[in-house]
């Protein structure tokens, strides 16, 4: 794994833009010296290096898969923060195996040590658009010979295909419906939202899924067909959303979600939690790709982040080591309460230190985007960069520090 300079190519941002990236500039603060689609700088990855992470990235998707189990059968849900009222359409979602359809893994790794898993993006993971399509195109236009850990695309295509039937046809005891309403709200004020479920609905278009744009403050209850409705009144039987489960149970309509299909499925509440890294520290301790986790407490820990147990982008969380305490980022996360996980400093290439997205589709690695900072803590002032997979050894760049 090396850092390297680029060029970037004539009317980069147009080009971009074109391709879905329209938020490029909203997502991203405007005071800040770099864009946050940087392809001026990038990494390269040795081929035994992706293949090496693809095997972890699936180890940790089982791991994850056997924490949801494992919670369904000893009911530990209040470690999660759950509502009582929603164990129950978690376990019978996960006895049914609803389908799921993606996931980021955010991983440390510096090229040489074990990668090791910082938090799963299991719900309503972004930067989709630019680790599957942008940065493909980049090393297309800039590197044609070589290759990059990147079947996001394809692999969202045969996803959509395989749980199609399932998805259409309706929640239990309930007919389907022809196509799935896809979701986001309108208090995204930068677009990503919106562009993401997008192209999370051409992919399904492409596996011949009929989709629906809808926002979510658009969405209806019909009262005496007892289904959630479209502006157009057509019945919604399914929904692919980018909103947050935890968000969901909370609204008036919370208590209705048994009357649609839902993709992500209501199981997925367990891993888009952070206790969820508390509970792999249990069940595997001393795993070469985790990191000591504790809940409500540092316990053993001397250096340590403390993460909310529904945390976005960065927000309310705090590094702490015995020289004090060294980043306390502001947010209102953290009524559920925290995790406390080992403090590893992101590993340091030329001053800026990145955190690699690793991508689950289905249950198969699929490929990788990388968010670098110059910061501790990987957050909205962050930029994205590409990588590649030189087609030959190659001398130059930068490792870590």
């Amino acid at each position: 794994m090396r850092r390297g300079r680029s060029a970037p190519r004539e009317r980069w941002d147009q080009i971009v833009e074109s391709q879905g990236l329209a938020y490029h500039r909203t997502s991203h603060p405007g005071h800040l010296p770099r864009p946050y689609w940087d392809e001026s700088v990038h990494y390269t990855f040795e081929m035994d290096e992706v293949l090496a992470l693809e095997e972890t990235v699936e180890e940790l998707h089982r791991m994850c898969l056997a924490a949801v189990e494992h919670v369904v059968s000893t009911r530990r849900y209040a470690v999660f923060g759950i509502p009582p009222w929603v164990w129950p359409l978690i376990e019978a979602s996960w006895r049914r195996r609803d389908p799921h359809l993606y996931g980021r893994f955010d991983l440390w790794y510096d090229g040489s040590g074990p990668a090791k898993l910082l938090e799963y993006n299991a719900d309503t993971p972004t930067s989709l658009l630019e680790s599957s399509i942008v940065q493909w195109y980049w090393v297309r236009d800039t590197h044609s010979d070589d290759d990059q850990w990147n079947s996001i695309h394809e692999r969202l295509v045969d996803r959509w295909k395989e749980i199609a039937p399932t998805v259409l046809s309706g929640p239990p005891g309930l007919p389907g419906g022809p196509a799935v309403h896809f979701a986001w709200t309108n208090e995204d004020e930068t677009g990503e939202e919106v562009m993401t479920i997008a192209y999370l609905q051409e992919t399904a278009e492409q596996a011949g899924v009929p989709g629906i744009a809808i926002a979510m403050e658009d969405i209806g209850w019909h009262h005496d067909r007892g289904r959630f409705v479209d502006l157009e009144n057509r019945d919604i039987t399914a929904f692919c959303k980018l909103y947050p489960w935890e968000w969901i149970v909370g609204e008036p309509f919370g208590r209705q979600v048994p009357r649609a299909g839902w993709v992500e499925p209501i199981w997925k509440m367990l891993l888009s939690n952070k206790a969820l890294l508390v509970l792999l520290w249990e069940l595997y301790p001393g795993h070469p790709n985790l990191l000591p986790a504790y809940l409500g407490t540092p316990g053993p820990l001397t250096s340590y982040v403390q993460k909310p147990l529904l945390g976005r982008e960065g927000a309310s969380m705090r590094i702490v080591t015995p020289d004090g305490v060294h980043a306390d980022t502001p947010g209102e996360y953290g009524a559920e309460g925290y995790v406390f996980q080992e403090f590893r400093p992101l590993p340091d290439f030329a001053g800026e230190h990145p955190v690699l997205g690793a991508w689950v589709v289905g249950d198969e690695a699929a490929g990788l985007g990388i968010r670098e900072t110059s910061g501790l803590i990987t957050d909205d002032t962050s930029s994205f960069v590409p990588h590649r997979i030189p087609a030959e050894p190659e001398d130059g760049g930068v490792g870590p520090s």
